[in-house]
């Protein structure tokens, strides 16, 4: 089994602006699962919570994650993410064992 690079990014929309976050983040589905070393890029909602996203992602490497980092895509929305969430992203990286 390879090892592999699994990020969990939680996101809070401020109040009132959860539709609008929610299609911010959907923008990045489709290109980003088109990555060099994407492996899996999944949005979900907590069930009861609107407006609280998780992305679950598992990349080949760190360096592939990089890239997505640095990738336009990525880099065009961070403005929006910073007027959309009441709270910086909380952003954890897991290496998977088993």
């Amino acid at each position: 089994m390879p090892k592999l690079l699994t990020v969990v990014a939680q996101m809070h929309a401020q109040p009132g602006k959860e539709e609008a976050l929610r299609q911010v983040l959907l923008t990045l589905i489709e290109p980003t699962r088109k990555e060099e070393g994407c492996v899996q890029y999944d949005l979900h909602e907590e069930n009861g919570q609107p407006g609280h996203f998780v992305f679950y992602e598992n990349w080949r490497s760190k360096e592939a994650l990089d890239l997505l980092l640095a990738s336009p895509h990525f880099t065009a929305i961070l403005p929006r993410l910073a007027e959309l969430c009441s709270r910086p992203a909380e952003i954890a990286d897991y290496t998977r064992i088993a």
